[in-house]
């Protein structure tokens, strides 16, 4: 599978996502959330940042089974889901990813019909620590 490609601001994103934490950078002068992470805040212009956990509950905003032709490595388990999260207790980001069984699951280990736009998710993180998602227990 791909590896994340880093850079200076995005590279913490990553070092807590492998600890096992979702966190999202947030301007630290006018405390608005950011994602994708970048050098200044899009609404006070502060180059003031740090890094503020979140609960890494959210909902499906949106989705799609991508098909052949993949890239090789992911062709093989197509079709599979590919999410877009909205956080709970940050509306604004909306993040990527894979809804899965279990951390650590294969891509395709949930039934095409369980994935529905609102259903409720938890983030959790395979061991490399890419953040999947998973459905949360009512």
């Amino acid at each position: 599978m791909l590896a994340p490609v880093t850079d200076d601001d995005g590279a913490p994103f990553w070092q807590y996502a492998r600890a096992g934490e979702l966190r999202v950078q947030t301007c630290a002068d006018c405390a608005e959330p950011r994602f994708p992470p970048r050098p200044c805040c899009p609404h006070c212009q502060s180059f003031a940042n740090e890094w503020r956990p979140v609960s890494g509950r959210g909902r499906v905003w949106s989705y799609i089974f991508p098909h052949p032709p993949l890239l090789p490595d992911y062709a093989a388990v197509a079709p599979y889901n590919v999410i877009v999260v909205e956080l709970v207790d940050a509306p604004r980001i909306r993040l990527v990813g894979n809804l899965v069984t279990a951390a650590g699951a294969a891509l395709d280990s949930l039934s095409p019909d369980r994935v529905r736009i609102g259903a409720r998710v938890q983030v959790v993180f395979d061991a490399g620590g890419l953040p999947q998602w998973v459905l949360e227990r009512p």
